[in-house]
């Protein structure tokens, strides 16, 4: 998998999406039978956010996400530069296809979905979720670039990232995390601390201050 993509799929996963990666888009009707068209970076969703009256912390939820409470579906896109899309996730019938594959709506209303997102950059499915078109990607300059898309600066996937297990750390230094992107960054963390306790100045006692 793409470091770039792994790394947003980890993000997505702890602000509590269901995630698929790297999400081909096949054409069965050539004459040498089936091809990969192409394959979208990230399908992601999240379903209906409620009030937690259980006492159970829900889970985390990055505001520069954009999403609201009802339940969620993201077509990603993954840039290490200008976030913008490919042309493959700007054709109507690779958003239809994957629509209809995915199972986020029936197929008769995929087109009229599909025409609603790429005018606006999200719609909302007869069965009520949102679906939305997010770039992740690194802007050139403070603002976003401009597009019927929602933006996602990758320094804010990695400061979330990071945030999130420094806070979440009695917890998660103890898991054996198999996300890679995920393992990674849980991996650098235990390092900072282990050189943070080493270089820890000592009392005369010699314990540390």
């Amino acid at each position: 998998m793409d470091t770039a993509v792994g790394v947003v799929q980890a993000y997505l996963r702890v602000n509590g999406y269901f995630t698929v990666a790297e999400y081909p888009v096949l054409d069965a009707s050539g004459p040498d039978g089936p091809r990969t068209v192409t394959d979208l970076d990230i399908l992601a969703v999240r379903l209906h956010r409620t009030a937690a009256s259980s006492g159970l912390v829900d889970a985390p939820l990055d505001p520069a996400l954009g999403a609201g409470s009802a339940a969620d579906m993201i077509v990603g896109e993954v840039k290490e530069g200008r976030p913008h899309p490919n042309p493959a996730m700007r054709d109507p019938a690779v958003l239809e296809a994957a629509f209809t594959r995915f199972g986020c709506c029936q197929p008769a209303d995929a087109p009229r979905l599909v025409a609603e997102l790429l005018d606006t950059g999200r719609t909302v499915a007869p069965e009520g979720h949102t679906i939305r078109m997010v770039v992740f990607g690194n802007p050139r300059s403070a603002a976003p670039a401009g597009g019927a898309w929602h933006t996602v600066p990758f320094a804010q996937v990695l400061r979330f990232l990071e945030d999130h297990l420094s806070t979440h750390w009695r917890i998660l230094g103890r898991t054996q995390i198999k996300d890679d992107a995920l393992g990674l960054l849980a991996l650098r963390e235990k390092a900072h601390r282990s050189g943070r306790r080493r270089a820890a100045p000592r009392s005369a006692h010699g314990r540390p201050d």
